[in-house]
């Protein structure tokens, strides 16, 4: 297991559009902030994040639906993100890159306004109040996004963890965000066909919960 890995990390630091930058780096900010349009791919189309991305389930299932956009999966973990970065360049999509960094270093890489939307899909709940610093939608992190997001840029939380899915709601409403769509069961509330990215695209862990019977939730919201 530590060959393969180590073997995945290398065909990481070879491909384009994989950008791993040491820690350090990032915190004197990164030399793509502000340029990723222009200097990874080339254009000025929008772009969108996937938080905690693991494999890239939901980056790869959204750029190849939207080629107008430009989509950027940010995990810690260089063997998951392998996964995805290896089947992006088998399939040719020249709209899809993947960082490798701790999401609390976000606004290090982004510039104000070079964001048009984020995703968070199934993100550890931390549960425990110990914890509650690193849950991705708490208010630190909220205004980490808020720093990065165009005005009116759309955060989606997609999520089996009802405590979460009950904390988020009820944090946004406290701070007066607008909260655009709520679903406390996706399969119950959404009828076939419609929204057809919620329901058609599953990462590995969303078919585990829903495997388990767990309900599958999901909040719209914005800073505007």
């Amino acid at each position: 297991m530590a060959r393969k890995k180590l073997e995945r990390f290398a065909e990481n630091k070879a491909m384009h559009h994989v950008i791993e930058p040491k820690r350090e780096e990032v915190l004197k900010g990164l030399d793509l902030q502000g340029k990723w349009g222009e200097e990874l791919f080339g254009n000025d189309k929008p772009i969108v994040l996937e938080l905690g991305c693991g494999k890239g389930e939901y980056t790869l299932a959204m750029a190849q639906r939207f080629p107008e956009k430009n989509f950027i999966g940010i995990d810690i973990k260089g063997s998951r993100i392998w996964y995805g970065a290896t089947e992006a360049q088998e399939k040719g999509l020249k709209n899809v890159a993947f960082l490798r960094t701790q999401i609390e270093l976000i606004d290090n890489c982004f510039d104000a306004g070079e964001i048009a939307e984020i995703w968070i899909t199934f993100p550890d709940p931390q549960i425990k109040h110990t914890r509650i610093k690193h849950r991705l939608t708490h208010p630190n992190f909220l205004m980490r996004y808020q720093s990065i997001l165009e005005m009116g840029g759309l955060i989606h939380l997609k999520t089996d963890s009802e405590f979460l899915h009950g904390y988020t709601l009820g944090l946004l409403q406290l701070m007066g965000f607008p909260i655009h769509k709520v679903m406390h069961d996706i399969d119950k509330q959404l009828k076939k066909g419609e929204e057809s990215l919620l329901q058609e695209v599953k990462t590995y862990y969303e078919e585990k919960f829903r495997n388990e019977g767990k309900k599958i939730t999901y909040i719209r919201f914005s800073f505007a």
